[in-house]
Order: C-alpha cells, then structure tokens, then sequence
C-alpha cells in the first residue's frame, strides 16, 4: 500500500502493554508509529509522563535500543507509572510541559471516578441487600457496585474491563473506580474506603500493610486468576445466585533467606517464619513482587 513515515520527526505511538516491576519501575511497551524515538525524550502517554531512561527489544529484552523509528516496538523505562494499554505517547520538548499534561489528565480521571454516589458493601451483602430491596434508592435509576481493580499487567486489566462490560442489569450498574496494574497497596484500601468499593485483584495479592488495614476497615478484597471467574461472581450475584466464597486462611507467613538445589530433592527453600506458624499438611502460596508464582502442597 505504499505506507510511509517521516523518521525526521518527534516520535508518536502507542503503548501495547505497561506493567510496574520492582527493580525497574513502570514498564511499557510502546509500538513507534511515526518519526523516531530516542533514550533522553521526554513523552507523555495518557496520565503518565517521564524522561526515556532505557529501551529494549521486545523479542530480545536483553537488547538495548538507543533509538527506535517507525513501525519498532520496544520494552520503555522511565515513566513515573505504567500508562494504559491503548494510550497514545507524544515527544515533548520540556518535561514540565508533559508534567502538566499528566497531573491535568490524573486530575481529570479521578475527579470522574470518585465523585459519584456509591453503596459500601461486599459482593455478598451486595447480594443480601438486593433480594431484600433494601438497596433502591427513589432518586436514583439505578445502583452502583463501584470496583478497584489491581492486576499484573494492563493488559490483563483491559481484558478484565472488557469483559465487564458485557455485564448489563436494569437496576444495578458495575463501576470501575480505578485499574492499575501491580499489587494491592495501602492507598487502594483508603480509596476503597473512601469510594465505598471492593477491590478485585487479579494474580496479585496485597501488601502485608494492606492486608491487615483491609481488616481493620472490613475492606473487602478479593482475588482471582481467571478472569471469567470475575464476571461469573458478578453475574451470579446480580441474579441472585452467588455461591458462598471460599474463605482461604492464612496461618503464617515466612520469609525466604536461600534457596539449595539438590539434585534428586528438587530446590529446598531456606525460610525463616515472620508470623504465626507453618505446618506439614498445609498448602503454600509462594508470592514475588506482590504476584502470586505458584501454589504448592508442603
């Protein structure tokens, strides 16, 4: 089709992926779709912003890219928070400028989030309180089940969104307060408290700071990793039939010092317990950056 691009120009384009990792930050992986982008821009992308630190190859992320032209997908570092998938990005000149931007944009998506009525509740309650009517409220068409959403990666949090949105009901309307993408943290409690929400993480897991003011506040959190098992719950709440939730008990927790691989055993991990206590026949759920690697039988 005789397609072109001008490589002679500030760079624009798209953010496929973002995730926050803790050794590098925010992580975005950005399709260039015009001119060309260089280690040192300043881009804004959606409500975040920043000064490109670092780009990789994102078939060989061991790769570094000093610049990258029209129709190059690259792993991106140095934005202050992941963008969404789907933002578009634009090099500015001054990263003032592109501050502005982003605090005005953040603002903005707050501002459309929080500011609505909303129902304190858990999924459960929600249940009770709609077969029992006691939810209707006479000057308002219909009423609210506000979520905070916290996944591993924004892909999988517009997927999650996505299929919300097939979700319909004439009375009962389900709004997301805030997606992000890493571990469930302190500040998405206060928000829950603030916003009257539930928080759904997807293959991630709160923070211990987070998970004992959850309790403290009776903050529902809960967790999946499948995300038809989300819009499952929320259907069969809205039609009356939510099962009761399977409650997991956590009996202790501890801290990996060292691992030893042995050859016939496998890999013995050398732990000391930071709380209550560990016993043979439970089963373990091993937990890296605030995601959840694996489940195992001790």
């Amino acid at each position: 089709h005789e397609l072109k691009a001008n490589p002679n120009r500030p760079a624009f384009g798209t953010c496929i992926e973002a995730e926050q990792q803790a050794d590098k930050g925010a992580v975005a992986k950005m399709m260039v779709q015009n001119g060309t982008l260089r280690v040192g821009d300043v881009i804004v992308c959606g409500s975040s912003h920043g000064r490109v630190k670092a780009m990789h190859d994102t078939l060989r992320p061991k790769q570094k890219i000093e610049e990258a032209g029209p129709s190059t997908p690259v792993n991106l570092t140095g934005l202050d928070h992941p963008p969404g998938a789907g933002d578009k990005f634009y090099v500015l000149d001054d990263i003032a400028d592109a501050r502005e931007i982003a605090s005005r944009r953040q603002h903005r998506d707050t501002e459309s989030r929080v500011g609505n009525r909303s129902v304190k509740t858990s999924i459960l309650q929600f249940q009770e309180l709609m077969e029992s009517g006691s939810l209707r409220d006479p000057n308002a068409e219909v009423v609210k089940l506000n979520l905070i959403i916290r996944a591993d990666t924004k892909g999988s949090i517009e997927a999650i969104q996505k299929e919300l949105g097939k979700i319909s009901h004439p009375e009962v309307q389900i709004e997301v307060k805030q997606a992000l993408a890493g571990g469930i943290t302190v500040g998405d409690v206060r928000l829950a408290e603030a916003s009257q929400a539930v928080i759904i993480g997807f293959n991630v897991v709160p923070d211990e700071a987070a998970r004992s003011l959850s309790e403290n506040l009776q903050i529902e959190i809960r967790r999946y990793d499948i995300i038809y098992k989300i819009t499952d719950d929320l259907k069969a709440m809205l039609e009356g039939k939510l099962k009761p939730e399977e409650q997991v008990v956590e009996q202790g927790m501890a801290m990996v010092l060292q691992t030893f691989s042995i050859s016939r055993t496998g890999t013995i991990a050398g732990c000391r317990v930071m709380r209550g206590s560990i016993q043979r026949e439970c089963r373990l759920r091993v937990v890296r950056e605030s995601r959840v690697i694996g489940d195992y039988p001790i």
